[in-house]
């Protein structure tokens, strides 16, 4: 019988975990044919989901948690739980219920098909216009500018056959991009789409900060344009202002008592200049940092506690 691992990211989700508990063993009761095990990993919640999950995991073997000793961040918890899980196919969702669990008999049955990816998809999500936009905008460019052509509209939830997860291991990645690197993997994959709910309880960990993290991680990631375009700036206003300045000097050797310069083009131009320096520094700044933390070769997290890891089913 195969096993298929759920992996669920929790932060502050004590007011989740148990429906989300509930619901995805209802969705295993509609395939009876395959075994499952629920992988919390708790990035040290200051409520009480670290008990809520302790209090389920007792009651049913299949459940089991990792429980960090710090918040590890949104991008390399799961990424751990996800080499932990023992499974033949591994599902990863979010524990805010907005992945709903009624897709996995779906995932699964596109598994059986022969699929190692399966991927949810989410062309429309009940959100603000302007978070719709920015959303759009982003997929649409990084799409244009990548290496490899990435799943729009793809969050990381969905299956992972086992092969996929051990090509995933080698990548030795102590940040990585998981949604670039199942493209980067290339497995031919199954979209399933599904319309995103609105978070009914707790608080959203998804901040400005965390969504610019994840866009920039994609982007440095998975393409060289932005860094090249900078070169190619450099070069191209390089030349600009050659060009201006031989202008004014033949302007002003021919006009010499008519032609004023003032002060209103200096500082336009040095405004200008600064303007476009600071933003290309700013890229090549994302691109260090990527760097950077790919050369400390931290771990991914470190764990306080697991919790039903040697329970026998």
């Amino acid at each position: 019988m195969p096993l298929i691992s759920i992996i669920t990211p929790c932060f502050n989700e004590a007011d989740n975990v148990d429906e989300l508990h509930r619901r995805i063993a209802e969705q295993f009761a509609k395939i009876p044919d395959c075994d499952y095990e629920h992988i919390f990993i708790d990035n040290a919640s200051t409520d009480d989901t670290v008990a809520q999950i302790r209090r389920i995991a007792s009651t049913n073997s299949r459940v089991k948690a990792i429980v960090n000793s710090r918040n590890f961040g949104h991008i390399r918890s799961p990424m751990h739980a996800l080499l932990q899980a023992r499974g033949d196919a591994i599902i990863t969702m979010a524990s805010d219920l907005q992945d709903p669990p009624e897709l996995i008999p779906s995932f699964v049955a596109k598994w059986r098909e022969g699929f190692r990816v399966v991927v949810g998809v989410k062309p429309q999500s009940l959100e603000t216009p302007l978070m719709s936009l920015v959303r759009r905008s982003y997929y649409r460019t990084i799409g244009k500018i990548a290496d490899v052509t990435l799943i729009p509209n793809f969050t990381g939830f969905g299956l992972y056959d086992r092969s996929v997860v051990e090509i995933a291991r080698l990548y030795d990645d102590p940040y990585p991009y998981f949604r670039g690197m199942i493209s980067d993997i290339g497995f031919p994959h199954a979209e399933i789409a599904y319309e995103k709910p609105l978070r009914l309880r707790g608080i959203t960990k998804n901040n400005f900060y965390t969504l610019y993290d994840l866009a920039m991680l994609g982007i440095t990631s998975h393409s060289k344009v932005p860094i090249r375009l900078a070169t190619m700036s450099g070069f191209a206003l390089s030349a600009l202002s050659l060009l201006v300045a031989v202008g004014y000097l033949i302007f002003k050797i021919m006009f010499w008592d008519q032609l004023s310069i003032g002060m209103a083009p200096i500082l336009i131009g040095f405004f200008f200049f600064a303007s476009v320096q600071l933003f290309f520094i700013g890229i090549l700044g994302e691109y260090i940092a990527n760097i950077h933390t790919q050369v400390q070769k931290r771990p991914l997290v470190v764990e306080r506690e697991r919790i039903n890891f040697d329970a026998t089913p």
